[in-house]
């Protein structure tokens, strides 16, 4: 109400209304952004739009294949913001598929419906596939194969629709490779303990690749990984949720799905956890005797902030994956002169003051 009476007396005061009505759609309009189609068609969209809000109002087809976008003729990122009047062109190529990310780089209704979407059905296919390839694995472990029959088999014990549905459980790690083993041959006592070669420790990978654990986030087997062609033969291991994997975003051709190789692995994957104690005599002591009566083995430990009364560390510990991370958290947490402890990504032990 305050604004059209606002609107009344600067009306009634402006000698020339047409320019003061031209002056006011501009305002009405001022959260919207207009730009061309190369056909020469305006679209409308909130400020704040990127290309992929582009694509999507295009056509749900052009927006899940798009790869990039050129605007006024010069190649963007997709998370550039669209200005006023910008002749916006969409870049698509076959099998591309929206990135989970996309959700955070756009602004419309429209696309981050279709992206959802999108990403249920691409996510369900991948998992499936996943999936497929640890039950194979497991199977093969005890000397089986894993049939159609026998997932069948399991799908029907586990009152799922079918058999895929098993394997999209499988491949999201709802379900373990070793429950869908002992259901289909109760005679295996566990299908899970057997020990995993290192060199086969990632499933997708191909032959004469080789992995690059990024310290970055440094992915622990149990987590969801996704891995990135970095030359060669080399493919840097991330983990799904790892802030790096912004960066290639709009490379799609260099992602790789992958995941760890069900079963148990060896400790041997370094992790940094922050410890913050009490600055007593051994309570130190008693914080690493703590890692290796859980099966870890600290490779290295440095002091990242001293107080009277508190000490920070920060302590590198060998582990064999993501539950024997938690494990030892839930260990340490326990400790009553322990004041907090938490995983830490991408702290460098070098750059911190040794002891």
């Amino acid at each position: 109400m305050q604004w059209i009476t606002r609107l009344i007396d600067e009306f009634d005061s402006e000698e020339d209304h047409e320019v003061f009505l031209e002056a006011v759609k501009l305002e009405m309009y001022a959260d919207k952004v207009f730009c061309f189609s190369p056909k020469g068609d305006v679209l409308t969209f909130p400020r704040g739009a990127t290309p992929i809000d582009f694509a999507y109002a295009i056509h749900t087809r052009i927006g899940n294949s798009c790869v990039g976008a050129k605007v006024d003729g010069l190649r963007v990122p997709l998370w550039t913001k669209l200005r006023n009047g910008q002749s916006v062109e969409i870049i698509t190529a076959q099998g591309q598929n929206p990135q989970s990310t996309w959700l955070d780089m756009t602004e419309t209704g429209k696309a981050k419906t279709a992206i959802r979407r999108a990403l249920r059905e691409v996510d369900k296919e991948r998992m499936v596939v996943m999936g497929k390839a640890l039950l194979q694995t497991a199977f093969e472990h005890i000397g089986k194969r894993a049939t159609d029959k026998s997932l069948e088999l399991a799908a029907s014990k586990m009152r799922l629709s079918d058999s895929k549905e098993l394997l999209a459980r499988v491949g999201s790690t709802e379900v373990r490779p070793g429950h869908v083993v002992r259901l289909v041959h109760p005679e295996v006592t566990s299908a899970d303990d057997f020990d995993v070669d290192q060199a086969s420790a990632v499933i997708g990978l191909h032959e004469g690749q080789f992995l690059d654990r990024r310290p970055c986030c440094g992915p622990l087997p149990g987590e969801r990984i996704v891995g990135i062609a970095s030359g060669g033969s080399g493919v840097a291991i991330h983990a799904i949720d790892c802030p790096a994997l912004v960066r290639f975003e709009d490379k799609p051709e260099l992602w790789i799905d992958l995941h760890w190789h069900a079963g148990k692995h060896a400790a041997v994957y370094p992790s940094s956890i922050e410890v913050t104690i009490s600055n007593d005599a051994g309570v130190l002591g008693r914080v690493c005797t703590i890692i290796g009566e859980m099966g870890a083995n600290i490779s290295d430990l440095a002091f990242v902030d001293r107080k009277p009364d508190f000490y920070k560390i920060e302590i590198s510990a060998e582990l064999n994956g993501i539950e024997h991370l938690h494990s030892l958290l839930t260990r340490l947490e326990a400790e009553g002169e322990v004041a907090s402890i938490k995983r830490r990504r991408g702290y460098k032990l070098e750059n911190a003051p040794h002891n």
